[in-house]
Order: C-alpha cells, then structure tokens, then sequence
C-alpha cells in the first residue's frame, strides 16, 4: 500500500519525508530539488508487539510496513503538464492515499513559492490540479457512455452519476467530499480518481506554535477545510520530528517528554495513514517471531490466513483467537487457555484489529 506524500515546494514535505522513512532524500530550499519519487518502507509502530516481544521473548520481532512516496512539489498548472506536472499526477495516480503536507509557519529564511504563507491557498493550488486532471477523466467517460447509451440504456446510471461528479468538480469540490449511494460507490472505485483518494493534511508548525495548536488561527483553517472533504489533520513541527528520528530511543523519549508529548507526530502520522487505508493487523506470537500481519478491515479468517501463506488459506479448519487485551490482562497464553478467553473461531469469523490467532489447518 502506498501513500503518496504530496505539497507545495519548501513546505517541509521531503524533510518530513526523511525523518520518516531516514531514507534520506534530497532537500534543499529551492523547487523542484525531488523529481523522481522517492520511496521508503516503514515499520507501522505498534506498542503491542513490544509488549509481546517482553512476553516471548522470540528470536525477532516483525512490524506491519506502509511505504511511502515523497512526490515532487505540485504548481499550478500540473494538470496542463506545467512544472513536470504530468510526471506529478502520474506518480499520485499509483498511490492508495494522498498525505499532504501544508505550510502554517512563518520564516523568512524558507522561501514560498507564491512569495507568502497561506495554508488554505496551498491546499487549494494542489487540489484543484487534481479537479483538473478528474475533469479531464470524466469528461472522457462522459463521452464514451453517451456513444455507448445508444445500443444500450443501461449507460444512462453511469451518465447520471458522471454528471454529478462533473458538477461537484467544476465547483471545486473533490470527489471524496461528495456523497455516493453503496451503487454509485462501486461505480466510482471502477474510475480511479485522484480525488477519491483518502486524504490526510500534515499542518507544518514551528516549535513555538506547538505551544498552543488549539489557538492556533492556521491550523484552525486547515482544520475547517479538512472538514468539509471528511478528512483529518495532524499538526506536527516537521523540524522537531527531524531532531527526533535521529536519535537513540531513550534519548528520543527524553526529549519527547520535555516536549510535552506522549509520541511523535511521525508515529501518528504512520498510525493514521495505515488507517486511513481501511488497514488493521492481527498478530502471531510465539518463539520463533513476534509478528503484526496487515488485512484490510472486514477481512474473515481464512482470507487472513492466507496472508501468512497460500496453504493454511486453502487448507483452513479453525483459528484459536485471543484478543490482545484479554491477553494482557491474565499474563500468559495458558492462562488466557485456562480462563476460556481463546475462541474458536470458523471460516466466517471476521478478523478483529489486535486478534492473537493460532491458525489450524490441513493440506
């Protein structure tokens, strides 16, 4: 699953980057320094399994993994191919959700590309070139369906729900801000427009601004705007997070509690980013390995079997399931036995974020 990390040049988007994936990305204070996305693989993070790591005590600890794409600075123009725009929205076009990364500092030593620093204008640059590009794909559909129409009616549902769309886009609202019937949803997924994808606004603040967000008048709008297209935003001082992804664990714990903060802003972000793709993990546990397994949420047991591998899919009788917390609470797997909290679980079992599962099988 990838996530696309997108914005405006010199907001701060492949510094964040680099603090998150330390895959150390070029950056520098001048447009366009990232052309070719770069791309980095990173560890969900996951308390649980330091948890259970101190409870088995295996031989290696496994993380779920989210990649990330550090996509070069959009302009405007990008939807007519301004700026290396066409390479841009191509790269957005291969990823499952967008993080999007807005200016809300002051600092006259970082240049803004438009000359001052306005969040909602950001934003609005980098979203309507995305409408644009959507546009321009359904205006392609629109055609196709109203030539096809003629042999079959059945066309004239998706003609309706092309113009809806239209409309909505030609007013600048993105697609994920409109609302679809279960129908028309199914129909939508089939047009892979960039405005459907999940979003989640990364509002860059200073350190001092981290003093007081909830007064905060940037990251109020930011806020305000996310709202109105159901999406969430995470302020973060992109500056700090760099201080701390560089440092050893129990020095990165001092600091974030000097700070004030019970985790970093990068944790969240990762957190919220493998949420925002409908993702959850159930857990393996035992000597060999500790290990967090990425389904898709709604996903039943023997789907998330086969995660693990094709046979115990094909071949699967049951799942011993224990919750994470049940878990926890008693102290041990054989206590969790003896106080009937493992289950039994068959093939219609939908799997639970934090399930501890013991697959059985026979191939």
């Amino acid at each position: 699953m990838k996530i696309g990390i997108v914005g405006l040049p010199n907001v701060g988007k492949s510094t964040m980057f680099n603090s998150i994936t330390k895959a150390g990305a070029e950056c520098a204070n001048y447009p366009f320094c990232t052309i070719e996305p770069n791309v980095g693989v990173v560890g969900v993070p996951d308390e649980r399994l330091e948890e259970l790591t101190k409870m088995y005590q295996p031989q290696k600890t496994t993380h779920a993994v989210i990649e990330f794409v550090d996509i070069a600075g959009l302009v405007k123009g990008a939807s007519k191919g301004e700026g290396l725009g066409n390479k841009f929205l191509s790269h957005i076009r291969e990823t499952d959700s967008i993080c999007e990364v807005v200016r809300c500092f002051e600092d006259s030593n970082v240049v803004h590309v438009d000359g001052n620093v306005d969040p909602i204008r950001d934003i609005e640059t980098i979203n309507l070139e995305l409408i644009f590009a959507d546009i321009e794909t359904v205006n392609k559909r629109l055609d196709k369906a109203r030539k096809n129409l003629k042999a079959d009616k059945k066309y004239q549902e998706e003609i309706n729900l092309l113009e809806k769309i239209k409309e909505n886009l030609e007013n600048g609202i993105s697609a994920r801000a409109i609302d679809f019937s279960e129908e028309e949803e199914e129909l939508v997924k089939e047009m892979f427009l960039l405005t459907t994808k999940p979003i989640l606004y990364i509002a860059n603040v200073s350190e001092e601004q981290l003093e007081d967000l909830e007064k905060d008048e940037m990251v109020k709008k930011v806020k305000d705007y996310a709202a109105k297209e159901k999406a969430e935003v995470i302020p973060l001082c992109v500056k700090i997070e760099e201080e701390l992804s560089g440092l050893e664990e129990g020095d990165k714990k001092e600091m974030l509690e000097a700070l004030g903060l019970e985790e970093s802003g990068l944790d969240k972000v990762i957190k919220k980013s493998y949420d925002l793709l409908g993702l959850m993990s159930f857990l393996t546990a035992g000597e060999p390995e500790v290990r967090a397994w990425t389904i898709k949420k709604g996903t039943k047991a023997p789907q998330a079997a086969g995660k693990i591998h094709s046979d115990i899919e094909r071949g699967f009788i049951k799942a011993d399931v224990v919750s994470y917390s049940d878990l926890m609470k008693v102290g041990s797997m054989a206590n969790a036995k003896e106080k009937g909290l493992v289950r039994s679980e068959g093939k219609e079992y939908v799997m639970q974020d934090g399930d501890i599962v013991l697959f059985k099988f026979n191939v």
